[in-house]
């Protein structure tokens, strides 16, 4: 008895040590591929960016100068100046807060829900999982920006609830990628052992089902960052994301509808959308290409 104790510790100490492994291999896997050395470098730069905007930032993104309205990118400023003289280039590091925080907060909600839902259709099936998918098919006929505009139109313009809209949108679209691999998954000789000696749903979904499905969830994840991305501008630009003072790559967009001339701001806040986008998507190839290596 004190034998299998004591292996039972052992292995229970080797758990972390082999997950923090299998991220480190996956991590250096990412980063010697082409595309993903590509899209994480730019990730991990914007990500600095967002976190050190007060400090790299030239100008403050809210003080207006009147001697510098609409100027063209030059040595004093690298990305021009809006129609209030604000720096284009410090608005654009700010915003970068912005829609990496609605970006992370909404996909990670979405995740944690999506999956929990998918999990428990998926497994438990029967007349569960014709009500939830049920519910998921509802939600899946609006269109993503129609029923975000919807949700953040109905609770109102603000952070908070532009991360709750973009979070609801990608709920349904997790939960129907992984209860579809979770209903082959349940017929696995594995998984019906662990059920045969009486291993409780939840315990058996936890260790069992879920780290089968959880590498495509991350890969997914990564494509409904980059969408993500694009919800928020969306909604930034109609005016119904984070408001004014504060900078939004979408509402800097907006803005530049009215100053066609002026090339640079437009140009800018849209590079920084694209880049950001294009990032995504290439780390999301990077993680599809490196964790089926890893998996097959």
């Amino acid at each position: 008895m004190s034998v299998i104790s004591s292996k039972a510790v052992t292995l229970g100490k080797a758990e972390p040590k082999r997950r923090q492994n299998r991220l480190l291999m996956t991590l250096r896997g990412v980063f010697s591929h082409r595309l993903g050395m590509i899209g994480g470098t730019v990730i991990v730069f914007l990500v600095i960016c967002a976190l050190l905007a007060s400090v790299i930032a030239p100008y403050s993104p809210f003080t207006i100068n009147y001697t510098a309205i609409l100027k063209p990118p030059s040595l004093e400023y690298w990305f021009g100046t809006d129609e209030l003289g604000r720096d284009i280039l410090s608005r654009i590091l700010y915003g970068s807060q912005a829609s990496l925080q609605v970006m992370a907060m909404s996909i990670a909600g979405a995740l944690v829900i999506g999956s929990a839902v998918g999990l428990v259709a998926g497994y438990l099936g029967g007349w569960v999982d014709e009500v939830i998918m049920r519910v998921v098919d509802g939600l899946l006929s609006f269109p993503a920006i129609v029923l975000a505009l919807a949700i953040v139109a109905a609770l109102g313009p603000s952070l908070t609830n532009a991360i709750i809209a973009i979070a609801v949108v990608n709920v349904p679209d997790f939960a129907r990628l992984v209860r579809g691999q979770v209903v082959a998954i349940r017929r696995y000789e594995y998984v019906q052992a662990a059920k045969a000696i009486g291993m409780s749903p939840a315990r058996l979904m936890w260790r069992h089902v879920w780290p089968s499905v959880r590498g495509s969830v991350i890969i997914y994840s990564t494509l409904k960052a980059a969408q993500a991305i694009i919800t928020e501008s969306a909604l930034s630009f109609l005016g119904l994301g984070v408001q004014p003072p504060w900078p939004t790559w979408g509402s800097m967009l907006s803005t530049a509808m009215r100053y066609g001339d002026s090339w640079w701001m437009s140009v800018f806040p849209g590079l920084a959308i694209f880049l950001t986008v294009l990032a995504l998507n290439l780390l999301g190839d990077a993680l599809r290409d490196v964790l089926d290596a890893t998996t097959n």
